[in-house]
């Protein structure tokens, strides 16, 4: 059963596509990665999924529901979660303060409540103090809850973010560059917790990633795109083999033997 459902995605800034026709599916329960070279769009997919772009035309179906059009807090709340590229954490602020800050989407005692602290938005916050601190845990960083966020090294400060993102308890998690600026080490603790994720907490994962060792390690379908138009899609080994993926994203023969 597909989670997510893109069909004939169209995005221009200024009369220039930087999307075409793009469709491609995500099946619920699977790790699933979108690849490129640079500047082929992906990020503007992503973008799309999330309601920061509004496509010219297209479909988007999250959950067998359209949406296209709904603001980027209600995409969340709908279970869709996103990493960036660039890391946006509150680096003053606490680790554990910067997971909480990701779980307005899921309040509900409203600004009243927070003013006269009800009895209501008292357990609401407690609540919170809760899932963020299993999330916490959950990515190895709960000792570390009550450091500023900008004094964790770049690792740590990347699974602050992933902790953030699944405090919204989603059911398609979006990863945009997950691997970039992390070193081997750093690279197979990821590859271990996304695996992990899927395994243990049942979430849809969809990647954005340059690294092919952790793109063909992980994903169980991978759509390939270049000019924003799908130019092949399957697994990891059709993929790899594929002439049109060769030429376009791999392009040499020491590149293809890197995968």
């Amino acid at each position: 059963m597909s989670l997510l459902d893109v069909q004939d995605l169209v995005l221009s800034f200024s009369g220039l596509e930087v999307i075409r026709d793009l469709a491609f599916t995500v099946e619920e329960g699977s790790i699933a990665s979108l690849i490129g070279p640079n500047g082929a769009g992906k990020t503007s997919v992503f973008n799309c999924l999330t309601g920061f772009y509004r496509p010219d035309s297209g479909i988007i179906l999250f959950d067998g529901k359209s949406i296209i059009g709904r603001k980027p807090h209600k995409i969340t709340q709908a279970g869709m979660a996103r990493t960036f590229q660039n890391l946006r954490l509150f680096k003053s602020m606490t680790v554990l303060e910067n997971v909480m800050s990701g779980m307005h989407c899921r309040t509900s005692a409203g600004a009243l409540g927070a003013v006269l602290q009800t009895r209501s938005q008292r357990k609401e916050e407690e609540q919170i103090r809760q899932v963020s601190e299993d999330c916490l845990d959950f990515v190895g960083l709960l000792a570390k809850k009550e450091v500023y966020a900008g004094n964790l090294p770049y690792g740590d400060q990347r699974r602050v973010e992933w902790a953030r993102a699944l405090a919204t308890k989603p059911k398609l998690l979006l990863l945009d560059e997950p691997a970039a600026g992390l070193n081997n080490e750093e690279k197979k603790e990821l590859i271990e917790l996304i695996l992990h994720i899927r395994k243990t907490l049942g979430i849809t994962i969809l990647l954005i990633e340059h690294d092919m060792g952790l793109v063909m390690k992980v994903s169980e379908k991978i759509t390939v795109i270049d000019y924003g138009k799908r130019i092949a899609e399957g697994t990891a080994s059709e993929v790899q083999s594929n002439p049109k993926v060769i030429e376009a994203y791999l392009g040499t023969e020491n590149e293809e033997e890197a995968l």
